[in-house]
């Protein structure tokens, strides 16, 4: 009895050492797995805040709590579970869908960038000039998330797809968490730093208040410079993915061209060739965003004048 006792516990110990084994290669591949999908989470990061710019205060944690849950859900309901069976299944889909966001982050890159310009106002008129309320913020917010963490979620799989299928599944599950976890608690500080520095202003010590009065002084210019790197980043990633898509599908020129556009600078440059090289891959597909964003900006302006003039020449005819 006690050596069969003993012999259970032997197994149970082995069982719980292949176990915790498998949880640290679980984390290791998440941790791989993530790596390469950092600058996604930087332009991630970059993105959010200007959906709580110049919103009240006391409301801006609860957006991104709200906006940070619905990235979850994106990620664990969505996204995960798409992701899988399609690699399992039918992988050739997975190039051409996310072909399809990175077109509709192009879009929504063009179109703030068509309103900072002025022409908002004119394609969608006055009546819309008000801040919209608090879902129609989170809705947009994790709309244009939902593209960023397919492409995550993406990159992900690429990184291992030779694991087997519930592995797969688990350290996806990890990198979902992990990341949303990281972005919208680095955005959270971002947007209350105004108010940490605030504290730090009221505290005794010169140093200390200095701080803390520089932080407030500051903010408004770091968010309004995020706004911008978050629109530059949607055009930027939502290019790079159409840019690698035409590519992967044998549509090549584009792709071939901008390569040899890094290789001549990165020989034209030496030590720097590896910052040219990528900025010479970011600026090539921010600006296939930009026009790509700007074709579909104009069908749907187009569409919409379209619209209106048919409602006005029914209105008229009543």
């Amino acid at each position: 009895m006690a050596g069969g006792l003993a012999a259970l516990f032997d197994d149970v110990a082995t069982l719980a050492r292949a176990a915790a084994a498998s949880v640290d290669d679980i984390g290791a591949a998440a941790g791989r797995a993530s790596a390469k999908a950092a600058g996604v989470v930087v332009d991630d990061t970059a993105v959010t805040p200007q959906y709580v710019h110049g919103l009240a205060a006391e409301r801006e944690l609860p957006i991104i709590r709200r906006i940070a849950v619905g990235s979850l859900r994106n990620k664990l309901l969505v996204i995960l579970p798409a992701v899988l069976v399609l690699s399992q299944f039918l992988p050739f889909l997975l190039t051409p869908i996310l072909m399809l966001g990175g077109a509709y982050l192009c879009y929504e890159g063009a179109e703030k960038v068509w309103e900072k310009l002025g022409g908002g106002h004119a394609a969608h008129g006055a009546g819309e000039q008000a801040l919209p309320d608090e879902d129609t913020v989170v809705s947009g917010a994790v709309r244009t998330d939902f593209i960023l963490s397919a492409e995550i979620m993406v990159i992900s799989l690429n990184e291992v797809v030779d694991e087997g299928f519930w592995s797969r599944a688990a350290i996806l599950a990890v990198v979902a968490v992990g990341i949303t976890v990281l972005v919208y608690g680095v955005v959270g500080l971002i947007v209350k730093m105004d108010d940490v520095g605030l504290n730090l202003s009221e505290r005794p010590g010169k140093a200390v208040a200095a701080l803390g009065r520089g932080l407030v002084k500051a903010m408004p210019r770091l968010l309004a410079v995020l706004t911008a790197v978050g629109i530059a980043a949607m055009l930027w990633v939502g290019g790079h993915i159409l840019l690698v898509g035409s590519d992967e599908l044998g549509l090549t020129f584009l792709y071939d061209t901008v390569h040899h556009l890094e290789e001549a600078a990165a020989e034209a440059t030496g030590a720097l060739g590896g910052l040219v090289t990528w900025l010479v891959d970011t600026l090539a597909s921010a600006l296939l965003g930009l026009v790509v964003g700007a074709l579909v900006v104009l069908v749907g302006s187009f569409t919409w004048h379209r619209r209106q003039a048919g409602k006005a020449g029914e209105a008229g005819a009543h």
